[in-house]
């Protein structure tokens, strides 16, 4: 284990930005092994107001308005990238090529020419390359994963999903990269990402293929923006108007290798759903369901149970990450999707410095795994242009599903 201290970065200060910067100040304080000191040193964005405000709010020692300040310091160690999907090859491999430490935020780029010119700079560096799928660290998550691995649910038949938000639902919010690039670059790969592993994730088998893909934008143009666009926040905008290049609603169906099948739907227009990720996970001895909503608790069928029918088990100290990942790790306390990005910030740190793999706290992912996720993300996107034909997922190495 390393007993020097370990120098922090963010690349980008965005709404996901702060989220990996916040993971990093509460990471030391979380769990039972120790870790070096870890120092946090500077938050990079090239909008120079937020970054010196991000790095103020979290106690980071300076702001960069460049990530190639970043690249060449000496000072930082371990890097967060949490920028625009096209410029993240670019700003990893000059990092990676630095000796850096790298986590990058999904999904892993934007075209799957740099995502495999990533996993093959990840593969050749000296240093440590991850991906942050965060969700897969919320407690409901991983303890239906476990059910599942167990057995206790059966053989999965199906996985239902949806993930619905609004960001994009006033037609007048500005035009962002978020709304440029191709079908399959939009709400697919963007919250489609996030839901697509965890179908995965949770039913223990990789998609094998996909079928009726749908891709549809149903808000074409958007305005230009005035100044600069900070997340999925809105601003002032221009009368002129620039036309949106990628889909706002996306679903498709999925066989997984070994049998089973999903069905997800996502969209970025669904008026009244700020956030709302829900799954059901349907075996042949039983089903459960976790809705992102409620992150505290998840709903299990087990029909042999008397008076069969869904309860509602509510999270504590016997379900993942939650024995000692909180300050208050008593039953019912509450957690949410920030802690995920505490507890993938601990992981990382841990793997950096050299501290042994827990059961409790999984590595996090691999570039390779990132680009799985891009080709079913790509596969969908063939489907889509295939009238809704069938498309097989290209093989790559078995993620840790």
């Amino acid at each position: 284990m390393s007993t020097t201290d370990i120098g922090v970065a963010v690349i980008g200060a965005g709404m996901a930005g702060k989220a990996h910067a916040a993971g990093y100040r509460t990471a030391p304080t979380v769990y039972d092994s120790t870790l070096p000191p870890v120092r946090l040193v500077s938050i990079a964005d090239a909008y120079a107001p937020l970054a010196e405000s991000t790095a103020e709010r979290f106690g980071f020692e300076r702001f960069d308005t460049s990530w190639q300040a970043v690249v060449e310091a000496d000072d930082i160690d371990v890097v967060s990238v949490v920028v625009a999907n096209a410029l993240h090859r670019e700003i990893v491999e000059a990092l990676l090529a630095a000796g850096k430490h790298v986590l990058c935020e999904k999904p892993l780029s934007d075209t799957l020419a740099d995502a495999r010119a990533m996993v093959a700079a990840a593969e050749a560096a000296s240093t440590v390359a991850r991906i942050g799928l965060t969700y897969r660290r919320s407690p409901g998550v991983a303890h239906i994963r476990d059910l599942v691995r167990s057995g206790r649910l059966g053989r999965v038949l199906n996985v239902s999903g949806h993930y619905w938000t609004d960001y994009g639902c006033n037609p007048d919010s500005p035009i962002s990269w978020r709304y440029k690039g191709p079908n399959g670059s939009g709400a697919l790969a963007d919250v489609g990402s996030h839901l697509t592993y965890l179908a995965e994730f949770v039913a223990g088998a990789e998609f094998a293929s996909v079928r009726g893909g749908t891709l549809s934008t149903v808000i074409p143009s958007r305005p230009r923006p005035l100044g600069a666009v900070v997340g999925h926040e809105g601003g002032a905008v221009s009368s002129e108007r620039e036309a949106v290049e990628n889909d706002d609603i996306a679903a498709f169906s999925g066989e997984f290798a070994g049998g089973g099948t999903a069905t997800l739907q996502v969209s970025r227009v669904a008026a009244g759903h700020a956030n709302s990720l829900v799954f059901e996970v349907f075996g042949e001895k039983g089903s459960a369901l976790f809705d992102f909503r409620r992150p505290g608790q998840f709903e299990l069928f087990l029909p042999e149970a008397e008076d069969a029918g869904y309860r509602t088990v509510t999270l504590g100290p016997t379900h993942p990450y939650w024995r000692g990942g909180l300050a208050m790790d008593a039953p019912g306390v509450g957690v949410g999707q920030n802690e995920g990005f505490v507890f993938q910030a601990r992981a990382f740190l841990e793997e950096v410095a050299g501290i042994p793999e827990s059961s409790s706290l999984p590595r996090n992912a691999g570039f390779d795994e990132g680009l799985h996720n891009m080709l079913l993300i790509d596969a969908v996107a063939r489907s889509a242009a295939l009238g809704g034909g069938a498309v097989t997922v290209p093989a790559t190495t078995p993620v840790a599903v």
